[in-house]
Order: C-alpha cells, then structure tokens, then sequence
C-alpha cells in the first residue's frame, strides 16, 4: 500500500511537472504565433554579398520578433513576382525584397499596395511604384568615391576600364553615371572604357582581358560589385600586372561591397580600395522599417538615429540612405574624401564570424 500510494504521489507530482512545462512551451508558442509574419526574397545566393545579407536576415528577424518566409528569385524577376504570390497565399504581412529589374517590379508592387501589403526594397530603387521604405545607401556616392580615389591616384590622367553593373537596375546606373559625371568634371586627362557585365564575373574577365589587350597601358579599374573580384585578380595575375601598389606595373582597382575577401586584398596590396556597402545594416533595416509598417509607423525625410538620411525619391517613396564609407589600406583622404582602414573593426567584412 505504501508502494502504490508513493508511485500514486510521484506520478501526480510529474503530472503537475509535465502540466507547468506544458503551460510554459505554450505562453512560448503563443509569444512566437504572436510574431508578425513577413516575406524576404534574396535576390541571389552566389554572391558573397548577397550570402553575407542572406546570413544577417534571420539573426535581426529574431532580435526583432518577427517570423518569416523566404524565397530566392536568383536574380529573375519573373521568379521574384512568383515569389511575392506565394507570399500573399501564406498570409504575410510584409515583404522586403531586392529587385534587380528596377522597372519591371512596378506591377508587383501595385498588386502588393492594393491588398495593403508594405513592401521595403533593400538595395535597389523601384524605378516606378509606391514602396513603404527604400533601404540603399547613396549609389551615386559609390561611383563618385571610386572616381575620386582612382583620379587622385592616376594625378588626374591615364585609363580606365569601368566594370559596369547592370544597366537595367537602378544601382548599375547611379554608379556608372556618377562616376562618368566625376571623371568629366574633375579629371578630364583620364579615358574611361565603360563595359556592360550585366553583374557577371566572367563577362567583366573576359572584357578586362580585351581591353587591357588594346590598351595596355590601363592604369585603372572600377568594379562596381565584387562580383569581379576574382576575375579581375586572375587577369591581372595572368599579366603579370598582380604586382605591389608601389611597383609602376600597379594597376590601382576600386570594387563596391565591402565583402572579407576585398578588405584581405586590400591588405595584400591586390586591390585599393572599396566603397563598404552594408550587408548588416541591410539586413536590420530592411526588417526593422517592415515591423514599424506593420505596427502603424511613419517616417519623414530628415536625419536618422542610426548616422544615416531619409530623403523622398517622390510621391509615396522615401529612401533610408545608409553609411557606406570608402575603405583603403591607409586610411587617408582622397580627392576629399575620407576612408578608413581595411582592418577597421567597424566594418562588417571584419565581423563575419
């Protein structure tokens, strides 16, 4: 008898156990069914930029107590319009997106405002449309620091080759007309040889390797993504022009991104320099202006609490143009314009764990 009433008295006791644990998974569940739930589409997974956005999204996604669905539209905006109605039929209260086709997004995006689903493009501009939050930083910058370091650099004359974007984004076009505007106005002894690469590492090789066969004299190269790093790297070394920033053989290269394999080769004196796009803070806030549309939040232009400014593109569209410094191995100003060292534990190429 006393066995039974024991076995009687611990079986309740765990039962009491298992009934708190129980109440407790569940006010945890409840907080976790209580997240809003949000659509991100990565425009692409096969670049280290990209891959390093795609790394970030779920770490603030958590820290802002949001649950998500992704999808990734590899860069095709028929993929990136499919993606948004797979989103709609799962009930999502917000997407962040990244379209690459700038313009043909526009009918997506009706379609999204008509059913009252906010949108937050990250990294590009729809070039038509009405969007909560564009979370960028200032591309036409990108192009200008590039100029302003390569012409310093150059002492204003010589030739280079610009490894254009694609033209059919807005970011491809704000770099490349920038850096055009830079070179006309400030350094008009230097010769650009602007080549189409539609963000493709092998077309920017192979224009490289054509143009540094007509002109072998290039002095210069502006990347407008890292997606030419390695390219570049490998027809430089092929010509034995891989050599130290000090050498007169030294071909000075800028890239855009900011990616860890760009900060090393800058260390290394491979490349020198690169405007530090944020891959981190893209992440953050692409997520963080998706769950202020969602609780009812507004925004106006003006100076943010994060060391960046909100400007209105036009009607219905405000932009939040983030921090994106240049970065050299010195440090120093060029053509006025200030940067910091590669190895500066600020920036997010220095952090990825």
């Amino acid at each position: 008898m006393r066995l039974r009433t024991a076995l009687c008295s611990a079986v309740s006791t765990l039962s009491a156990l298992a009934l708190l644990s129980a109440c407790s998974s569940g006010s945890t569940s409840a907080s976790a069914g209580d997240a809003p739930l949000v659509g991100v589409d990565y425009p692409r997974s096969d670049t280290d930029f990209w891959n390093s956005y795609i790394k970030y999204t779920p770490e603030y996604g958590k820290k802002l107590g949001l649950s998500f669905k992704t999808t990734n539209s590899q860069n095709d905006v028929a993929k990136l319009t499919a993606n948004a109605q797979t989103f709609i039929s799962q009930g999502v209260k917000g997407i962040a997106m990244a379209p690459q086709d700038t313009a043909a997004i526009a009918p997506t995006l009706a379609q999204l405002e008509s059913k009252k689903i906010p949108v937050v493009t990250v990294d590009t501009r729809p070039d038509t449309g009405n969007v909560y939050m564009v979370v960028r930083a200032d591309n036409r910058a990108y192009g200008e620091k590039a100029c302003q370091y390569l012409g310093t650099k150059l002492d204003g004359k010589g030739k280079v080759v610009m490894l254009e974007g694609g033209l059919d984004s807005i970011n491809g076009r704000d770099r490349t007309e920038a850096f055009n505007d830079c070179v006309k106005k400030n350094y008009p002894g230097i010769k650009v040889f602007g080549e189409a690469t539609n963000w493709d590492g092998a077309v920017a090789a192979q224009k490289l390797q054509t143009d540094l066969t007509a002109h072998p004299d290039i002095k210069g190269v502006y990347m407008e993504a890292s997606f030419a790093l390695s390219g570049t790297l490998q027809v430089l070394k092929q010509r034995g022009l891989l050599v130290d920033p000090k050498d007169k053989k030294h071909v000075f290269v800028v890239s855009n991104d900011g990616i860890p394999e760009e900060l090393k080769s800058i260390a290394a004196g491979k490349i020198d320099a690169t405007v530090s796009q944020p891959a981190d803070l893209y992440a953050k806030y692409a997520l963080y202006y998706l769950k202020a549309a969602i609780d009812g939040k507004t925004f106006k232009p003006g100076k943010t609490d994060h060391d960046s400014t909100i400007i209105k593109v036009r009607d219905g569209v405000l932009e939040d143009q983030l921090s994106a410094p240049l970065v050299t191995s010195d440090g120093g100003t060029y053509g006025g314009v200030p940067s910091v060292k590669s190895d500066d534990k600020s920036l997010w190429g220095n952090n990825l764990g």
